[in-house]
């Protein structure tokens, strides 16, 4: 079976820089896949997409060697394990609020005896190689999402759950969760009681002994996480890419001819 190059990076002291899919798209994917990205997931739970889309984002993607992804919508094991059959090495679950829910997500990304993942890897075997039964529990990563006051609550418990690799945190529901809203959601928080809450669940993590994951829009931002010691940042995605790339040029030309 390959390898997953995002725990290379780690073993190397390196931080992760990790794209985002939004678009139901093979050619807009392949072309995010190869900008030189580390990882890049598919967005599953509020991407404009379907898993007729997936499958063929994630071949048209496996050419770049880059390591695919995906979030999965919901706690939920069917769609869990055909993601990770359909060649996905990272598994992001939105909605952990609870270190029961954290070991059921678990549970669903290992193959017994660590789990209860079932055998049937149909595009995997291909795209990934052989003997995924003895070497795919030790590969995929999983991700738990910190994104609300009851998972905050419980951040110890969750950060200590055995089999997890890290925590991912999605910034504009935690935000909103945290501050009855008060705040809008978004990303890349300013907010001095934010940033002391981003900067603690990354030192949890570390405490705990797994990895930390932020959600960021810019690369900038994205920068700063790594410095509060956050191993893997997400730095923008497809359409938002696309939308800020548009409108600078739009600008730009209304700009110099005036209209």
């Amino acid at each position: 079976m390959i390898g997953n190059r995002i725990k290379d990076i780690w073993d190397a002291g390196n931080p992760v820089l990790h794209g985002w899919l939004s678009i139901g798209n093979s050619f807009s994917a392949e072309v995010m896949a190869e900008q030189g990205f580390d990882a890049i997931s598919i967005d599953f739970q509020h991407g404009a997409l379907d898993y007729s889309d997936v499958l063929p984002m994630l071949q048209a993607m496996r050419a770049s060697g880059v390591v695919l992804g995906a979030r999965v919508p919901w706690l939920e094991p069917g769609i869990i394990m055909k993601m990770l059959d359909a060649g996905a090495l990272q598994i992001i679950c939105p909605m952990i609020n609870t270190a029961e829910q954290a070991a059921e997500f678990v549970s669903y990304l290992r193959y017994p005896p660590l789990g209860q993942r079932s055998f049937g890897p149909t595009r995997a075997q291909i795209a990934q190689g052989a003997n995924i039964a003895a070497e795919a529990n030790d590969r995929v990563i999983g991700w738990a999402m910190v994104e609300t006051r009851e998972a905050l609550d419980n951040l110890e418990a969750i950060a200590a759950t055995p089999g997890l690799d890290g925590i991912y945190v999605g910034p504009s529901d935690l935000t909103f969760s945290l501050h009855d809203g008060k705040y809008p959601p978004a990303f890349d928080r300013e907010e001095p009681e934010m940033i002391e809450v981003l900067q603690k669940i990354a030192e949890t993590c570390h405490a705990a002994g797994i990895r930390a994951a932020l959600h960021c829009g810019t690369a900038d931002y994205a920068a700063r996480a790594v410095d509060w010691g956050y191993d893997m940042t997400t730095v923008g995605g497809d359409f938002r890419f696309m939308a800020n790339a548009a409108a600078a040029s739009v600008a730009l030309w209304r700009e110099r001819t005036g209209t």
